[in-house]
């Protein structure tokens, strides 16, 4: 038979695995390229590469290539092709394009303009226009412009061989199934399945792996459970050889069930993810094959039901995090799966792919191979361990299975610069100690990058942690500071004795335009924490900040123990925690401003926490600077505490506190009332008050007044004035 010229596509760094399974399935000529594989093989061998490739996405039959410098000369190109030998008399197309040019730079016009010359020639020759099908057309067509020149191919599989057929129904991040083919093949799964060895997967998702692991452990093609292939509805489909080369594997699948008689299994924690598992499982006729089971990491031994099982594989996709929130918890959750390996998994071999390989460094384990790969664009790695037997492994005193908590409090295997951190926050509780039993505060600042190289500020709000990562420096290796704050996350719920889920995790850089007011997560979990004699909500995981700001406690403090029978009027209000301490203290009213309703709403819950309703607690929504301008009621006192910046687009302009601060004090002097008092505050550390404002008006600078003692570390945290009229 004629040899075919082919091309495979694959997910880029499986194009070596990729060429040694075409030339084992009987391709010739293999030679690797870019996210594919070139090679040649008669037509039954390209059936078989279809039905048997793990690896591949697609398989192009190529037929011409051309010159293609324009779009008229890739429609003259097209049409050298004779279509009508390839497409059914009635039947449909679609054309996949990919690759730009300097003519050509949009791959749908390309794609129509191949699409059209197809079309165009078949109408000369049968008078019939054929239609465009996107889902299951005819003749998909696959159009790859490089170079000046268009390479036109058959697409033979139809949608992508990674769709096996049994898996409709995914986790919340489901591999796909040739990446977790390829992850299974480079860990040596199956050579362990020809001796029957077994296979496990702690955290199993939607279960791909296993199924996966079973089709090899068993022979079984993978596109036996497909219903379609590209090629069924193609002009010079051989169907008689087809039934050959599938009736072949059917028999081989036969053969392999009755053979494998080892043990696949998996585990979760989630029902929706275990109740994909089984369905999978079950459309892939694998229910008597694999199994899954609910059960949580720390619990994670080997299966007792299956007596004593020789080592195998355990191979895993754990989650490694979306957002850097994610973090506290699954650095314990690596943590646990190495010291559960270790336990309870001696003698076996492990595989871990993860998209963070940071935090395998938390396994506590040794990889002896590691490949670069990638999930769909993130880059990733599959790391192989080999975990030591029992009668090799150094003699260590017995212990029994820690639980979480005891996990938590562990501090072997910390490191220097972690134990160093660790040491310096103990420290600090241990000087605040006093203070805080003293006044009863719940929210502080207990450590605010007091060792430059761990540089973030852990706020604690009752048992939980905010903690914020500043950006390192450019001159700071990104891998360096990665590792550094994993061993911050690592070391807090030990020092605090809290669960890693009650640390809420943010990176804190220069924010600009809209990125300071911008949601970093949707969680909407509100938290009351008591000031005082103040309750108040916070937010620790959806905005960059929380919703309190801890420095300005004393300020709040202040503007409470003054407030009794006082006009109250509160600027930027944000969450109106301040206007809350007021109307604790006694305020006759209050009026509290700010641009954003979300804090306005949120300022309003605070207020109706603490039992205040009525009309004389007045929010308004409005740019500060213009309503200051316009505004002609008085006060008693004022609470000015404007954002450094802020260039939001419902205002009417720009707001720069070190140029407008003057013009802002003397238009809230204006409404002062006689004897009144102003308050004013900002976070700019260059901060410098106009020299006119010192002239015209009594300003007292209390800033040292009002940083509280968990802030002295950092006394430029914020400046605060007292303003007034000469006597």
């Amino acid at each position: 038979m004629a040899l075919l010229d082919l091309f495979l596509t694959c997910p880029k760094s499986l194009e070596g695995l990729l060429a040694q399974e075409c030339a084992d399935l009987g391709a010739e000529n293999v030679r690797e390229r870019v996210a594919g594989v070139e090679c040649q093989a008669t037509l039954e061998g390209a059936y078989r590469l279809c039905l048997w490739s793990r690896l591949a996405n697609r398989v192009l039959l190529r037929l011409y290539t051309g010159p293609a410098e324009t779009a008229e000369e890739m429609y003259d190109t097209v049409q050298w092709v004779n279509w009508q030998e390839h497409m059914l008399d009635r039947g449909t197309l679609s054309v996949d394009f990919t690759g730009t040019n300097r003519e050509i730079r949009n791959t749908h016009f390309a794609a129509q303009k191949v699409k059209d010359a197809i079309v165009d020639q078949l109408k000369d020759k049968t008078d019939f226009r054929h239609s465009v099908d996107k889902e299951r057309p005819s003749m998909r067509v696959n159009a790859r412009l490089n170079r000046g020149e268009v390479v036109l191919s058959l697409d033979l599989s139809g949608s992508s061989l990674h769709q096996r057929g049994y898996r409709l129904d995914g986790g919340l991040a489901p591999l796909k199934e040739n990446l977790a083919a390829a992850i299974l093949i480079r860990s040596g799964w199956p050579e362990l399945a020809k001796e029957g060895k077994p296979l496990i997967d702690p955290m199993c998702g939607s279960g791909t792996l296993l199924i996966e692991g079973a089709l090899m452990a068993m022979d079984q093609a993978p596109g036996l459970n497909r219903s379609h292939f590209g090629f069924f509805t193609w002009k010079q489909h051989d169907f008689d050889l087809w039934r050959e080369v599938e009736h072949e594997a059917e028999a081989r699948a036969s053969l392999g069930r009755n053979r494998w008689k080892g043990l696949i299994y998996g585990y979760d924690v989630s029902n929706k993810a275990l109740d994909a598992a089984q369905k999978n499982i079950r459309r892939a006729g694998l229910d008597n094959t694999v199994h899954v089971g609910k059960k949580e990491l720390a619990y994670f031994v080997q299966p007792t039901h299956a007596g004593n099982l020789e080592p195998g594989l355990v191979a895993t996709n754990p989650p490694y995090g979306e957002r850097i929130s994610d973090m506290p918890s699954l650095i314990h959750l690596y943590r646990q799966l190495g010291d559960r390996l270790k336990e309870s998994f001696p003698g076996w071999q492990v595989s871990v792919f993860t998209g963070n390989s940071d935090l395998c460094h938390k396994l506590g384990l040794r990889s002896h191979k590691q490949y670069n790969m990638f999930n769909g664009a993130l880059p990733c790695k599959l790391l192989l361990f080999g975990i030591a037997d029992a009668a090799t492994q150094q003699a260590r005193p017995d212990k029994p299975t820690q639980t979480t908590q005891e996990l938590i409090l562990d501090e072997s295997g910390w490191s220097e610069g972690a134990t160093m951190f660790a040491n310096r926050v103990r420290k600090n509780l241990k000087q605040l100690k006093k203070w805080l039993k003293k006044g009863g505060v719940q929210c502080y600042r207990a450590y605010d990058s007091d060792i430059p190289e761990y540089a973030v500020a852990v706020d604690v709000y009752g048992d939980h942690l905010h903690v914020q990562e500043y950006a390192p420096p450019k001159t700071i290796e990104t891998a360096k500071a990665e590792r550094r704050l994993m061993d911050v996350i690592q070391v807090l719920p030990a020092v605090f004795g809290i669960s890693p889920s009650h640390i809420h995790l943010k990176q804190r850089k220069r924010q600009t335009g809209r990125d300071q007011y911008e949601k970093m997560d949707k969680k909407r979990e509100m938290m009351t924490v008591t000031e005082g004699p103040c309750k108040l909500l916070v937010n620790l995981d959806d905005y960059l900040d929380t919703g309190l700001f801890l420095d300005h406690r004393p300020i709040r403090t202040y503007l409470g123990e003054q407030a009794k029978d006082l006009r109250i009027l509160n600027l930027f209000c944000y969450t109106a925690t301040a206007t809350v301490h007021a109307a604790v203290g006694g305020a006759r009213s209050t009026v509290s401003i700010d641009l954003s309703n979300t804090y306005l709403e949120w300022g309003k819950k605070n207020m109706r926490l603490n039992g205040f309703y009525g009309e004389e607690h007045e929010f308004i929504q409005a740019d500060c600077k213009q309503w200051l301008q316009e505004n002609m009621r008085l006060f008693d006192l004022i609470f000015l505490d404007p954002p450094t910046f802020s260039n939001s687009k419902r205002m009417k302009d720009v707001l720069d506190v070190q140029q407008d601060h003057a013009r802002m004090i003397r238009n809230a002097m204006r409404v002062l009332a006689p004897g009144g008092a102003l308050i004013f505050s900002n976070n700019l550390r260059s901060f410098k008050m106009d020299e006119s404002i010192l002239e015209q008006f009594d300003v007292q600078n209390i800033s040292k007044d009002t940083i509280p003692v968990d802030f002295v570390r950092n006394p430029k945290i914020h400046h605060c004035f007292e303003i007034r009229y000469f006597d």
